[in-house]
């Protein structure tokens, strides 16, 4: 697109309105077509001056809003990650300034349109980090080994009532210190995850290495883990910082590679490639136990991980059967 507009191509419907709310110099915002009215700036500043297509509106509401901006990109395909920034851009700045707060967005970074290893995050992984913090707030530590401790996954591409409903639940959602400390800490480990590897690393690590800390199955287990700590200072603390694992990277992807279950299908590769609730719960298992004993993530840590995961889940089960038998 930025090659095409340097080759003088007149682009057509760029959507703005006109509103002095957000910068009363400058009343014309772009809500509709904001890569081709990026890639027109950067050619008109090195001399490229063309007429383009452009649709100004005034007095928009928030649902108007949102379909004239969806409208605007029929031309293109809609990816969910697109359509949630949408909708919580039309909600307000709260989630994108909380995650530029922490670390999680660079400073006047906006959520990824569709998310890419090494890109920015998208609305939906903010949303399903704070959305787990809460979830492990509410569960019973002691009753840990007999609880199901499987994170969630927000929805992407239309509502999510429970996510809705959480804001509503805590009106304070973006000042929570414990919240706002857990994502700091979070955007921490992936700068560490990141920092473990680089150019002259040998031999050359497998790309999704450095990124494995934003693998979903990762962050949603971090987050749920560190609502379930939120009370136990100790553990809450060996938690954050097996970040600062020295001679390898914190996550210690190689060992997470290795760790496998006798049940685990052969095409299977490893904890940390996929995001399904298996995944998602064994890494529950292993953050547990990390901040439990310390030692960071290691080989050992991980198989018991893994085991005492489908020892939980076969417990859960007998506890199902027990209550269906009573029914009957």
């Amino acid at each position: 697109m930025k090659e095409d507009a340097k080759q003088k191509r007149s682009f057509s419907n760029i959507v703005a309105e006109y509103t002095k709310e957000f910068d009363d110099k400058h009343p014309l915002k772009i809500i509709g077509g904001q890569h081709r009215f990026e890639a027109i700036r950067e050619a008109l500043a090195i001399g490229i001056d063309e007429y383009h297509g452009v649709k100004v509106y005034l007095g928009l509401d928030i649902q108007q809003r949102l379909d004239v901006q969806l409208i605007s990109n029929t031309n293109i395909a809609i990816s969910g990650d697109l359509f949630d920034r949408l909708q919580e851009t039309f909600q307000g700045p709260q989630l994108r300034n909380w995650c530029q707060n922490v670390g999680l967005l660079d400073s006047g970074q906006d959520f990824a349109d569709s998310y890419e290893r090494g890109g920015p995050i998208s609305v939906r992984m903010a949303r399903t980090f704070i959305t787990n913090y809460f979830l492990g707030m509410n569960v019973d530590v002691k009753a840990f080994d007999l609880t199901d401790t499987t994170p969630a996954v927000c929805p992407t591409a239309g509502p999510d009532a429970d996510w809705e409903k959480l804001k509503t639940d805590n009106p304070k959602l973006w000042s929570n210190v414990g919240l706002l400390e857990a994502a700091k800490e979070f955007a921490a480990l992936v700068k560490a995850q990141r920092g473990a590897f680089s150019a002259s690393t040998k031999p050359r690590p497998k790309p999704d290495y450095p990124e494995k800390a934003m693998n979903v199955a990762v962050m949603s287990a971090w987050a749920y883990v560190s609502g379930m700590l939120h009370g136990n200072t100790t553990r809450l603390k060996r938690h954050f910082e097996f970040r600062k694992a020295t001679g390898k990277d914190p996550l210690n992807a190689p060992a997470l590679a290795n760790g496998k279950h006798k049940t685990d299908a052969p095409n299977y590769r490893g904890l940390g490639y996929r995001t399904d609730p298996r995944e998602r719960g064994r890494f529950v298992e292993l953050f547990c136990y990390q901040a439990e004993h310390g030692g960071g993530i290691t080989p050992s840590a991980i198989d018991i991980a893994i085991k005492q995961y489908h020892v939980k889940q076969a417990q859960l089960e007998v506890i199902k059967a027990k209550a269906k038998a009573k029914e009957v």
